[in-house]
């Protein structure tokens, strides 16, 4: 009789390898309004540590780039730039002129921005990175269709009934 090949296991390989279980957080996000406003909500401030009621940031770009990918804002104490304004449920920044002139069409595309944390010169700062809103798009409908069938469709059916 023949030897057989056989592969034997070890018990390590029978351990199921433990994947991580928890997710990566999502970064705090916002959106530019159509009022030309760039709107946190309160649970973003919240996420990023920001007192609203007097919040001063200087705000920034990229140097040298024509349209606007990333705003940076950065913490001040001295009250010089621009305060967080509250608009309803939420926090603004007004930066009206600034938007416009750094490309970003609001008025007919919505933007949104995730925010993340850094460190500027040992002051808090954040880095608002913008990105065009993607529309949702709605599912066709695949289920029975309801209610009364249009007059075409019940003459055909009603013909076919009666040969």
């Amino acid at each position: 009789m023949k030897a057989k090949s056989i592969r034997f296991f070890s018990p390590e390989e029978n351990q199921a390898k433990q994947e991580s279980t928890a997710k990566t957080k999502a970064l705090p996000t916002g959106r530019i309004s159509g009022s030309r406003k760039v709107l946190f909500p309160s649970a973003t401030l919240e996420e990023l540590g920001i007192e609203s009621d007097n919040a001063w940031f200087q705000v920034g770009t990229d140097q040298g780039k024509r349209k606007i990918k990333n705003l940076y804002l950065v913490a001040n104490d001295q009250q010089q730039g621009f305060q967080l304004v509250r608009t309803g449920r939420a926090y603004s920044l007004p930066l009206e002129l600034i938007l416009s002139k750094g490309g970003i069409d609001y008025q007919a595309q919505s933007y949104v921005f995730e925010a993340s944390i850094f460190d500027h010169e040992g002051t808090p700062a954040y880095q608002l990175a913008l990105a065009p809103e993607s529309p949702q798009e709605k599912k066709p409908y695949t289920g029975k269709p309801r209610g009364r069938k249009p007059k075409n469709q019940q003459q055909e059916v009603d013909k076919q009934a009666g040969e």
